[in-house]
């Protein structure tokens, strides 16, 4: 199990819950923070006015709500911001914000009765997803519309998901023996205000991020070694004199990765001989085009946006984002904006573009296998059978590039995106969950141009039947995706293949981490 609310929750915690089903544990110590801070809630609140305990929503703050309606008018928020559209988001990307809101709640500012976390822990455990939709949220007063059918399915209203089925809620409640929250003063406020979608879907975004560039960095050290190229361009010494992290990092890897190929090459011993220099034409090329020459350069920045990113991201998860702030501690309420989802919405656009550059390096990489003009190794479209009558992985590369080109018209940044709503009140917002989805896009679209990319890469390996000459990791790769992908000649559709490879990219920790 992993305990929520005590310690600040990692990325690896967070991953150990949304992808290796480890359950959600709340320590007696922290619901009792929990208590305490609902507790001052209702002493603090009596004869004084506070933003959404007895007043109206947003721009109708301005209204005094009755004594009698306080309760409902939380119900109410709830039930007219359920207002969702579009597609369902996947068990997986809830499961992920319902941790994240979670989380939030734990942190004992956000004043509500300990029902709601318990609530929120038992769904998480016993796998009972709500259907939240993807489009609603503006990313100011946070993930309103999506936290509000979360809110929906907590007060037992709504559909969710259980065992791959559509439910009515209360249909799962009666039979699972759940009973559905009672609000007792702003707890439908704090369940719809905060960052907790965006953040959620965010996680689960640099998550699969750092698994796209451990295989990113596979299948390139794969590219070169297979065309043979010089081992110089990702040599310490070259790479220690520029001095970025990432770059480093990515150099080491892709050391690692190619420690023992008999395939690369080194430039002392092929071109730095006195032999060569009596040539006016070179054979060898002297050097490699770029997308195999600069792989930690294009990486580099990559792997230190993705650093950024998790640091943004688990600050956020490990976040007050409610407005007001209840601060039992210091004796007071304050309002302000921590619901604002700027951070996220920043970083989650920048992921984006990064990881949209590293699909547009394994679609050049891929370009190059497939060209034989630049290549001078391969057949055209690394085909296997007849020139002229076979295909090889012709149709294949027309995916690729055409997926590669969505991801640079996604690529366009949400975070400059606001446009006022709610009667001007939210004048400048993140659009973060919007941010959040784009690039959870994107990085479903870099994992099928690299499906595509090592398909070619197994192709390559057997039309050169060079796999006793392999590096141990990527024979490793080879031998374990022919399993999936058996070598092919004769034409047949690849549609079946190409997501059977993509999924188990997606699912599958590559042999380099991220944090190696």
């Amino acid at each position: 199990m992993i305990s929520v609310g005590q310690n600040v929750l990692s990325l690896a915690d967070f991953s150990e819950l949304v992808f290796k089903g480890k359950s959600v544990n709340i320590p007696e110590n922290a619901l009792n923070k929990v208590d305490t801070n609902f507790k001052f809630l209702q002493q603090f609140s009596s004869n004084k006015l506070i933003y959404g305990i007895n007043t109206g929503f947003g721009p109708m703050a301005q209204y005094k709500v009755s004594e009698e309606n306080l309760l409902q008018l939380q119900y109410n928020l709830i039930r007219s911001h359920s207002s969702g559209n579009g597609e369902l988001l996947t068990p997986t990307l809830v499961k992920a914000l319902m941790i994240a809101r979670l989380n939030s709640m734990m942190q004992a500012y956000s004043g509500v009765h300990t029902d709601v976390v318990e609530l929120l822990r038992e769904l998480i455990n016993q796998n009972v997803t709500p259907c939240i939709y993807e489009h609603g949220g503006v990313g100011a007063s946070g993930d309103l519309v999506q936290l509000a059918h979360l809110g929906l399915v907590l007060i037992g209203e709504g559909e969710v998901l259980y065992e791959g089925a559509k439910y009515p809620t209360i249909e799962i409640y009666n039979k699972l023996n759940i009973k559905p929250l009672t609000i007792h003063v702003r707890e439908g406020l704090a369940i719809i205000n905060g960052t907790s979608a965006m953040t959620g879907i965010g996680m689960v975004n640099v998550i699969q991020a750092q698994k796209l560039l451990g295989w990113a960095a596979t299948l390139s050290a794969m590219t070169n070694e297979v065309v043979e190229a010089y081992d110089d361009h990702f040599s310490h010494e070259l790479n220690i004199v520029k001095h970025h992290k990432g770059q480093n990092k990515i150099a080491a890897m892709l050391r690692d990765i190619l420690q023992d190929s008999q395939m690369i090459r080194s430039r002392s011993e092929h071109l730095y001989q006195p032999d060569n220099i009596g040539h006016d034409v070179f054979e060898d090329k002297v050097q490699e085009y770029y997308s195999l020459r600069c792989v930690t350069q294009v990486l580099g920045p990559i792997y230190d946006t993705i650093v950024n990113a998790e640091t943004v991201l688990v600050n956020e998860l490990n976040s007050v984002n409610d407005n007001p702030v209840i601060d039992h501690i210091n004796q007071n309420v304050f309002h302000g904006g921590n619901f604002h989802g700027d951070y996220v919405s920043l970083e989650m656009d920048k992921l984006k573009i990064a990881i949209t550059k590293l699909s547009m390096l394994s679609e050049r990489q891929l370009n190059y296998l497939m060209n034989e003009k630049l290549n001078k190794k391969f057949p055209p479209f690394l085909n296997l059978g007849i020139l002229g009558l076979n295909f090889g992985m012709q149709g294949m590369q027309f995916t690729a590039t055409s997926t590669t080109a969505e991801n640079q018209t996604l690529s366009f940044p949400m975070y400059v995106h606001s446009i006022p709503n709610n009667n001007d009140n939210q004048d400048i917002v993140s659009m973060g969950c919007n941010a959040a989805l784009m690039t959870k896009r994107v990085i479903d679209n870099a994992f099928a141009v690299l499906a595509i990319q090592l398909m070619s890469l197994l192709q390559a390996v057997d039309y050169l039947k060079c796999q006793g000459k392999l590096a141990s990791h990527t024979l490793d790769v080879y031998t374990k995706m022919r399993e999936i992908f058996p070598v092919f000649i004769e034409d047949q559709p690849k549609y079946k293949d190409l997501e059977n490879v993509k999924q188990y990219l997606e699912v599958t920790d590559p042999s380099i981490s991220f944090n190696s």
